[in-house]
């Protein structure tokens, strides 16, 4: 017994021991000969960090946010790079994502449990009812990773009729750092923007109600779960300045949590609105208000 205690200890201490791996190498295909590929940046004081600094910053917090771009293999590679070095330093207590929604819990609950038992789903995207908006091929290995692991997979979105509700008939939203005009002005903005300024006026109000909606359930959840937690969201989510860190503060939690962001090469996050941003490669450019134009 004593020299079986003695071996975990030992695996244990070398765990702890173990320098962080590598992160993966670019899979996009644009800007990997630009200069700020693979850059690190702590925003606040524009210090450039290596790999093991973020994630020993990051295993400090209660709440860790990390934004993505959908579209973006590189996002989703260093997602999973970063779930595996986290789950080195410390016990993660559950991992949220905006791709799954509350009628799905379900069945992510039981695929889980499963795949622990040794019988993992011959077809995890059905299983898990995946859905088909959120390419499988590159959520599949992410997803497959945290179903193995003791910590909880849980939805952080809320499902389509909950949405088409609020677009309906817009709830109250309480708490003043979310409700702030100049919040709520730039959101509008946004809406404008994404929608390539062919959005009526009169559906502003909705689309703001339900942005502002989707980021409050998210904190709702965020701070609900086992902690630590970690969200994986779309980038414009997990903004300090603008989304879920706003709301996490009107639920009394405006501390503790950290922001991260991968962004493609030349682009830049505004000032306030991430701890830390990673630089990624890209993908090509896209017109995307040509195409909806036509």
């Amino acid at each position: 017994m004593r020299m079986f205690l003695l071996c975990c200890l030992s695996l244990l201490a070398a765990c702890q021991a173990r320098g962080v791996l590598p992160p993966p190498a670019p899979i996009a295909p644009e800007g990997r000969d630009h200069a700020q590929l693979g850059q690190i940046i702590e925003l606040a004081s524009g210090d450039r960090l290596e790999p093991g600094q973020l994630v020993e910053r990051l295993a400090s917090a209660q709440r860790v946010l990390v934004g993505e771009q959908h579209d973006n293999p590189d996002h989703h590679a260093l997602q999973l790079w970063l779930l595996r070095e986290l789950a080195v330093r410390r016990p993660q207590g559950s991992v949220l994502m905006e791709m799954i929604g509350p009628g799905q819990q379900a069945a992510v609950d039981q695929a889980q449990a499963d795949t622990r038992a040794g019988r993992p789903p011959a077809d995890a995207y059905a299983a898990l009812d995946w859905q088909a908006g959120w390419d499988w091929g590159l959520y599949g290995a992410l997803v497959g990773y945290q179903l193995r692991q003791p910590s909880p997979l849980l939805s952080a979105n809320l499902d389509r009729a909950e949405i088409m509700q609020i677009y309906r008939q817009r709830p109250r939203l309480e708490g003043q750092a979310s409700t702030a005009s100049a919040v709520q002005q730039k959101l509008e903005q946004d809406i404008r923007a994404s929608h390539c300024g062919l959005l009526p006026d009169s559906q502003i109000p909705a689309m703001l109600a339900v942005q502002q909606q989707r980021d409050r359930h998210m904190a709702e959840r965020l701070a609900a779960a086992p902690q630590p937690s970690l969200l994986l969201a779309g980038a414009f989510h997990v903004r300090r300045d603008l989304g879920v860190p706003l709301h996490l503060s009107d639920l009394g939690l405006a501390s503790g949590n950290a922001v991260l962001v991968f962004a493609e090469v030349g682009s830049e996050p505004e000032p306030g609105s991430a701890d830390y941003v990673w630089h990624t490669a890209a993908n090509p450019a896209k017109d995307h208000c040509a195409e909806l134009r036509r």
